[in-house]
């Protein structure tokens, strides 16, 4: 039995050291991630029983991705294997990152055409099977915007989750790199009806949805709570089958410092975590996932919308003092950071 299942791409992360540049290193250091299997490894490092579903190229790549969740706690055993045909008309993805410092953002530059899973097509993964064994299932929104047809393996998923009495979360997770919003809300607003729990952040629910919080800035910067409890209300009324719907809340200062806060809607009440101001960031990547690996373990162990939320955005918060894209932090450290601990030296 699998508490959590997700489906999406993961890719080789390869980061420039010390806030350079690409074109400054003779180095790169080499990690896995991507949202999908982000969230199925941040929630075995807390305890839940996870697999994350995909399509992978039989080469060193994939054979490191595979790896390095596996190491993680995550079942990989579900991976639709491509062989390698030495050319690469099917490769996996890559992803190369620039951290900011300061007033210069960080920047991700993608690697991943013609990877493996944007060539996923329906009836190739054995949904039924795998839900008949699972709690929960998440996707999130890069992986439609992949390809046509990983989009129409996205709904397939979705679809046999719920027939299976499976609950879904779905991510909306918008990447302008990889289509426009008018193809993103084509995409995903069929998809919502197959959703329990929906996730984003302010820029996510205008670009995939189509619902613009009040006061959003181009920026999407310094957002009060208050506008998206209207959003909220605004999806839930579009479509009522949603039960629950959180969202992140950031306030990029610098490159170095943000305020974070998490916000949940059970459909009836609004609920808020604890403002993080001056959040220090060591590494942003991720932020996002660590917010739904934690309100997905939350309420899977039957937690309260408050407790939930609070947990999720002191966990998420702590993802961000951690390289990579996975969340380090335990259990106990992010009950510890909801409540305000302090930050003296654990002895």
């Amino acid at each position: 039995m699998y508490d959590l299942v997700t489906f999406g791409e993961a890719m080789i992360r390869l980061t420039a050291p010390e806030f350079m540049r690409l074109e400054q290193v003779s180095s790169l250091a080499i990690t896995a991630g991507g949202a999908e299997m982000n969230v199925a490894v941040n929630a075995a490092q807390l305890g839940l029983k996870t697999a994350w579903v995909s399509r992978l190229v039989d080469n060193w790549s994939g054979r490191y991705i595979r790896n390095k969740g596996q190491e993680l706690g995550v079942d990989m055993s579900n991976i639709v294997w491509v062989e390698f045909d030495g050319v690469g008309f099917e490769r996996n993805g890559f992803y190369h990152l620039e951290m900011g410092a300061g007033p210069r953002a960080s920047s991700v530059t993608y690697d991943r055409g013609h990877s493996a899973i944007s060539k996923v097509q329906t009836g190739e993964i054995d949904w039924a099977s795998i839900f008949s064994k699972a709690r929960w299932f998440h996707l999130s929104g890069i992986t439609p915007a992949l390809s046509e047809s990983a989009a129409a393996v996205s709904a397939e998923a979705l679809k046999a989750a719920r027939a299976a009495g499976v609950t879904t979360s779905y991510d909306l997770n918008f990447r302008s790199k990889l289509w426009s919003a008018e193809q993103a809300q084509a995409v995903n607003r069929p998809m919502m009806e197959h959703v329990s729990v929906l996730i984003g952040n302010e820029e996510d629910f205008e670009k995939s949805l189509g619902f613009a919080a009040e006061g959003t800035t181009e920026s999407y910067s310094k957002l009060e709570p208050e506008s998206y409890k209207e959003v909220a209300q605004r999806v839930k009324e579009a479509f009522p089958n949603i039960e629950m719907i959180g969202t992140t809340l950031r306030d990029a200062k610098t490159g170095w410092l943000n305020d974070w806060r998490t916000l949940l809607f059970d459909g009836e009440e609004f609920y808020l975590s604890r403002i993080y101001e001056d959040l220090e960031l060591v590494d942003r990547v991720g932020g996002g996932d660590s917010f739904s690996s934690g309100l997905i373990f939350s309420l899977l162990n039957g937690k309260s919308s408050q407790d939930a939320v609070d947990f999720a955005g002191g966990y998420s918060a702590l993802a961000h003092t951690f390289p990579g894209d996975f969340n380090w932090a335990t259990a106990a450290e992010a009950e510890k950071a909801m409540q305000a601990g302090g930050v003296r030296i654990s002895r």
